[in-house]
């Protein structure tokens, strides 16, 4: 098994399409497809905040379920936006606004083609993969040793929120433990969810979300070869939204 992991894209769909050409995708066909069977996998949080959410989530959509040559898991964003898509009272803040932004300025069969499309996507995608004979573990915000094969209501909450303590930060973010310092498992876990200014790789544990939406980078794993790529973002540079450990 031969991947290559993007980190949260958030919408900067040119990032990807450039990280992508720079791991040797070709995009003759309108869709990037590896020369040498190489595949993507997505560790959430495709849309909110950048610029072209749903022309993001619509390619994603395609790989994963059209044409089933990439892996994805969902995201807190993503947890979001389906929960607004199906009709549940949101609150289209923390980004969500620019989605709902664009999705409120399709026409009508644009909107149903695209609700449909995302609700199949997320309905159809694990909480978490595990890859490679257990090898290799993609989950959004990271997961705990004990809770690999496991899919009970704490299990979900860990993976797309991280170890929160139920504390709030003073922006409204949830106060989160630091679960990779004590991860001690065999399998790699790779996951998302807290801007780095560089990749963090601890205890067999690899974050790259690098903040793309925040002006960082956009950033990829290379699966089995443990190489980082990464591209620069065209966002402004946020630099409060990145975490420092």
């Amino acid at each position: 098994m031969r991947l290559d992991i993007i980190g949260d894209i958030h919408g900067c769909y040119a990032e990807f399409a450039e990280l992508t050409q720079k791991l040797g995708y070709d995009w003759g066909s309108g869709l990037p497809v590896h020369p040498d069977g190489r595949q993507l996998a997505f560790v959430g949080d495709l849309t909110d905040r950048g610029p072209e959410s749903i022309k993001t989530a619509e390619l994603v959509l395609e790989l994963v379920v059209e044409k089933k040559t990439a892996f994805y898991v969902p995201g807190n964003h993503c947890n979001k936006l389906y929960r607004y898509l199906s009709g549940n009272k949101v609150q289209t803040t923390h980004g969500l606004e620019t989605t709902v932004a664009e999705f409120l300025s399709l026409d009508s069969k644009q909107k149903y083609s695209f609700r449909e499309k995302f609700l199949r996507l997320y309905d159809s995608s694990p909480l978490y993969h595990v890859l490679d004979e257990g090898r290799l573990v993609i989950a959004h915000a990271g997961i705990r040793e004990d809770y690999i094969g496991k899919n009970h209501s704490k299990v979900k909450t860990f993976v797309l929120y991280g170890d929160i303590t139920g504390q709030n930060n003073p922006d409204g973010t949830p106060v989160r433990r630091d679960w990779a310092k004590d991860y001690q498992g065999k399998a790699i876990i790779v996951y998302g969810h807290t801007p780095v200014k560089e990749p963090r790789i601890v205890n067999n544990t690899y974050n790259i979300d690098t903040g793309a939406v925040f002006g960082g980078k956009l950033s990829a794993l290379r699966y089995p070869e443990m190489e980082l790529l990464s591209v620069p973002s065209t966002m402004p540079f946020v630099s409060e939204k990145f975490r420092e450990i």
